[in-house]
C-alpha cells in the first residue's frame, strides 16, 4: 500500500495484499479483522490498519447487511425506466430528490439511451406495485414510465470485481 495526499484525502495505491482485503470484505463484511487478516496472509494490526486506509481513501464505503426483501413483506421487485420532459441541471436534481426520499425506491440511476433515469423498487404486492407506478407519472417533469417486473434474480453480487492490475490490462489491451 502506497499512500499519498490528493486534495486532503489520503490516496492510496493497491497492491495485492489491499485487494485480497477488499474482495474478502466485499464478500462477507462481517469478517472479523483475524480472518481477514489470515487470508490476505498478514497480522492483524497491519490489516486494521490498511482496513482504515482504505475506508479513509472511499475504496470502503460502508458496510450493510443484505436483507431478505419477501420476509419483510415486499413479494415484488421492479424496475422502472423514467423519462423526464428536460434534463436542465434543476429538473434532474429535483427529480432525484423526490423519489430519493422513497424508501421503496432502492436505487436511482440516470443513464443514457432511452430514458432519463432507471429505478429499482421494491412492493409489497402488485397493488402496491400499481400505486408507486402511478405515484411516480404523477411526478414534476415525468414525461414516460415504463415498468419491468422481476420474475426472478439469475445473480446479484454487491461491489465490484477487485481484479489486480494485470487482468484489468490484459483485457483492454
Amino acid at each position: 500500500m502506497v499512500t499519498a495526499e490528493n486534495n486532503g484525502r489520503r490516496r492510496v495505491r493497491l497492491d495485492a495484499i489491499d485487494r485480497k482485503i477488499l474482495r474478502n470484505l466485499r464478500d462477507n463484511g462481517r469478517m472479523t479483522n483475524v480472518e481477514v487478516a489470515r487470508r490476505a496472509g498478514i497480522s492483524a494490526p497491519p490489516c486494521l490498519r490498511r482496513v482504515r486506509a482504505l475506508e479513509e481513501a472511499g475504496y470502503i464505503r460502508g458496510f450493510h447487511a443484505e436483507l431478505d426483501a419477501e420476509l419483510l413483506g415486499y413479494e415484488v421487485m421492479f424496475h422502472a425506466l423514467v423519462g423526464l420532459d428536460a434534463q436542465s441541471d434543476a429538473v434532474l436534481g429535483e427529480f432525484e430528490r423526490t423519489v430519493g426520499a422513497w424508501p421503496e425506491v432502492r436505487r436511482c440511476d440516470m443513464i443514457r439511451g432511452g430514458g432519463d433515469f432507471m429505478l429499482r423498487i421494491v412492493a409489497r404486492n402488485t397493488a402496491h406495485e400499481n400505486e408507486l407506478t402511478t405515484r411516480l407519472t404523477r411526478v414534476p417533469h415525468v414525461n414516460t414510465v415504463s415498468t419491468f417486473q422481476v420474475i426472478r434474480t439469475g445473480k446479484f453480487e454487491a461491489g465490484v470485481p477487485v481484479d489486480e492490475p494485470a487482468q484489468r490490462e490484459d483485457r483492454q489491451g
